[in-house]
């Protein structure tokens, strides 16, 4: 077993030198280039063009790290089926959102972009990786596919000030880690390990004042996908048939906010496709919070969630009912408090 974590740690180290190095690398090409995500839009938060291809280098990272810790490692026949297919979906919407990054400001469609996260969860399926409590099978892949599409994308919602998408990974995959630990689950303990070090080697950069960089959605879909495909992949209910909940803990930040957002737009009467500037993140900011606050705000709540999951899947089934009704009760709370700022698109 201590050797087996020595590798998770390994793997995490490996992906954050990679990430750490390749980010600056990447951006001088991407400024070199004039590949710059310049404030175009309304909803647009920035105020200077930035490079925004820091996901390329978060791929490099999560991808080139789990590439040597194969080469270094045997694992029984049979193991690694999973981890490549979450590999190849995670490769697919990652060269999605990377073709979308180089055609800003225009991009890839919004039907196009839910066409190939689609085949993506697919690949999932295909590899054996989906709801395995949920019966029937039909139920289970149709579930399956809207979570993976659905993580996907808030992941890449919530991409709206620096640091924020990154710090929610980065968290929830040391969440899965710590959830999935004891068991010999190898492609969730290996992948939560290896994107947590590349986003950690990713984050100084994307918060850094002189030589800024964004993940894009190359780097916030991958994150998204990867969260989602590793959610699915170990046991919550050892201790109680509620701990299948734990995953929307740990991404309970992203997830909320992609609600929090639909949800603000439908009842202004707009799509809620169309971008927009009602994430709960801008409210906090136009309520006087200073974007450092708030990126500290939401890292310090999903820790907290994080730790509420694992406890979740651990305890009694009573336990596991109040700590999911005290977190629905501060979502809640913070719903109702920023839902009257205004905000103009």
């Amino acid at each position: 077993m201590t050797d087996t974590i020595l590798l998770y740690a390994l793997g995490a180290c490996l992906a954050f030198v990679i990430s750490l190095v390749m980010t600056p690398l990447i951006r001088e090409i991407a400024v070199r280039r004039s590949l710059l995500d310049a404030p175009a839009t309304a909803i647009k938060t920035h105020k200077t063009p930035t490079p925004a291809l820091g996901g390329v280098a978060i791929a490099l990272g999560f991808f080139g790290s789990l590439a040597v810790i194969r080469l270094l490692t045997h694992f029984p026949t049979g193991t690694l089926t999973n981890l490549r297919g979450m590999l190849l979906g995670a490769l697919v919407v990652s060269i999605a959102g990377l073709i979308d990054d180089l055609k800003k400001p225009g991009g890839l469609s919004v039907s196009t972009k839910f066409i190939v996260q689609i085949l993506a969860a697919f690949l999932l399926i295909v590899y054996g990786i989906h709801m395995n409590f949920l019966h029937p099978l039909y139920i289970s892949i149709a579930l399956s596919v809207v979570w993976t599409v659905g993580v996907t994308n808030a992941l890449n919602i919530i991409d709206i000030m620096d640091g924020l998408s990154s710090s929610q990974g980065l968290i929830a995959a040391a969440g899965f880690l710590l959830i999935a630990l004891p068991s010999e689950f190898i492609y969730v303990n290996f992948a939560s390990a290896a994107l947590l070090g590349a986003l950690l080697g990713f984050l100084p950069w994307n918060l850094s004042a002189k030589r800024k960089i964004f993940m894009g959605d190359s780097g916030a879909l991958l994150v998204g996908f990867v969260l989602a495909a590793v959610s699915m992949g170990t046991n919550y209910d050892r201790a109680n048939p509620l701990g299948v909940y734990a995953p929307l803990l740990l991404l309970a930040i992203p997830i909320y906010d992609t609600i929090f957002v639909a949800v603000m737009r439908m009842l202004r009467g707009s799509s809620p496709f169309k971008g927009s500037k009602d994430h709960y993140a801008l409210r906090l900011e136009k309520a006087g919070l200073s974007r450092p606050q708030i990126v500290t705000f939401s890292a310090l709540a999903a820790i907290s969630l994080s730790m509420f999951a694992v406890l979740a899947s651990k305890v009694s089934i009573w336990w596991a009912i109040a700590i999911y009704a005290l977190a629905a009760a501060e979502f809640i709370a913070l719903s109702l408090s920023i839902a009257h700022i205004k905000m103009h698109d």
